[in-house]
């Protein structure tokens, strides 16, 4: 199957599990070639979530009146590629590491097992149930004497993160591959009856260039997906706040997903920060959270209170591995989810190799990131039609599913993110200066409609947990 079928195969994926009308694809061209190494369609599903995103603001600017009705998407497919992985370009000054020393895949006595170290917590974790000190060598002789599940297994009793790479079959069998598998890939679920009144919307002001001028998105998210959701949202002029707890830091990421937004850091677990959150979220008209399912519930914001405190509130989650089966509750970032969902050695198989084959770029999270932001999009749309609120949900595993289901498309010229040029402007981030590449769609219609950042990129806690300077 060629490399366009793919995309547009997974591109009507998508936008039925989102209920969007199927006439609106027509309207979405595709411009450029080339892939990503891998033996999967990792650039083909770059480039179909990037074109439902723009189907959902295409539909969004259309219910404000704000377009002719016959508007028009356009993807960049090299430029949605390079959006998978990093879209800054320091000017003068280097990014941080993306990856702790001793995070990543390990041999076992009986296969391979993924480490997920950046987070402190989880590296002590892996290093006391190993029994070594901080040294990769260490870690390494450590993890071959251990049977990769049962390792897996000590990790996440310990509280940290870790994941034996499991085949297809494998995980199809598993208990929790069955879960994603039956789960839809978004699930909905109405939470309020309808507004009475658009108002309800704090100071949406929709124009063409910015149609979500006004909307305030509390952004309760972590590494990597729902910053990526939130992110994009920024873009498209929403007013980001996110908020991290005093001891947080993502120093690899954060001058990437931070564009546009506002940061703060607030103790959800001290009575004041719990009122704090509150305050900001009866004043929000989305909420976006990654946190481990059960995390909000055990700081007193459960799914209820959140819409007793903002009744119609658009209320998106993301999680590893869904809200059903034996993992519901495990905590997972996208490397380990290739492990477990059986991507990496799916792909190792493809390539005729006996070590794990991870994706290029973490494209299980930027993938999930850029689908709930469309998702969001359409959630706005209902509510401008008089609709209530809604939570929406997807997972990791659910995004490797459909990756792994897609067919492997056509071979194409490898593609470079270092050939994508950028938008031509300086942001000035809290590191340095810096250029953002292009951005990888458009709308077109009576205006053109595209991601726009009017603040750079800032560190965690620059600002004070408030919805304006």
């Amino acid at each position: 199957m060629g490399s366009e079928s793919v995309t547009r195969g997974l591109m009507a994926t998508m936008w039925a599990a989102l209920a969007g009308d199927p006439g609106r694809l027509d309207r979405v061209a595709c411009e450029g070639t080339g892939a990503l190494p891998s033996p999967f369609p990792v650039s083909e599903l770059a480039t179909a979530v990037v074109g439902v995103t723009g189907c959902a603001v295409a539909e969004l600017l259309e219910v404000v009146g704000d377009s002719s009705g016959r508007a028009h998407v356009h993807v960049d497919h090299a430029a949605a590629s390079g959006w998978f992985g990093f879209s800054l370009r320091p000017d003068g000054w280097q990014l941080p590491a993306a990856w702790d020393p001793i995070a990543g895949n390990y041999q076992g006595a009986d296969g391979w097992v993924r480490l997920h170290t950046n987070v402190p917590a989880h590296r002590q974790a892996a290093l006391d149930v190993l029994g070594v000190p901080e040294s990769r060598a260490g870690v390494a002789q450590a993890c071959r004497s251990w049977n990769v599940v049962e390792l897996e297994e000590r990790i996440v009793a310990r509280g940290g993160c870790a994941g034996a790479m499991r085949s297809l079959t494998e995980w199809r069998r598993h208990p929790q591959g069955r879960a994603s598998t039956h789960a839809p890939l978004l699930e909905r679920i109405v939470s309020e009856p309808a507004p009475t009144s658009s108002s309800s919307l704090s100071k949406w002001a929709p124009s063409p260039r910015r149609p979500l001028t006004g909307v305030r998105v509390l952004d309760l998210t972590r590494v990597l997906a729902g910053p990526v959701a939130t992110r994009t949202l920024a873009g498209l002029g929403a007013t980001v706040l996110r908020l991290d707890p005093p001891d947080w830091a993502e120093p690899g990421l954060v001058p990437e997903v931070t564009v546009g937004k506002r940061c703060a850091r607030v103790d959800f677990g001290t009575p004041s920060g719990r009122a704090r959150v509150e305050s900001l979220l009866a004043e929000a008209d989305v909420v976006v959270h990654g946190l481990r399912p059960g995390a909000l519930e055990r700081a007193g914001l459960g799914a209820r209170r959140r819409e007793r405190i903002r009744p119609g509130i658009v209320d998106v989650a993301l999680s590893a591995y869904g809200w059903a089966g034996p993992w519901a509750h495990r905590r997972g970032f996208d490397s380990v989810v290739q492990l477990t969902s059986g991507l990496a050695a799916e792909g190792a198989r493809r390539r005729g190799t006996d070590t794990p084959a991870s994706l290029p770029v973490q494209a299980l999270d930027h993938a999930a990131g850029w689908f709930l932001a469309a998702a969001t999009l359409r959630a706005l749309a209902e509510r401008h039609r008089g609709h209530g609120g809604v939570r929406l949900r997807t997972s990791l595993a659910g995004i490797a599913n459909l990756l792994a289901d897609a067919p492997p498309g056509h071979a194409q010229a490898e593609l470079d993110p270092a050939s994508v040029p950028d938008s031509g402007q300086l942001e000035q981030t809290d590191w340095g200066p810096a250029r953002r590449m292009v951005a990888p769609f458009a709308v077109t219609g009576a205006d053109t409609t595209t991601l726009g950042f009017t603040r750079g990129a800032v560190d965690l806690g620059r600002d004070e947990p408030t919805w304006t300077e």
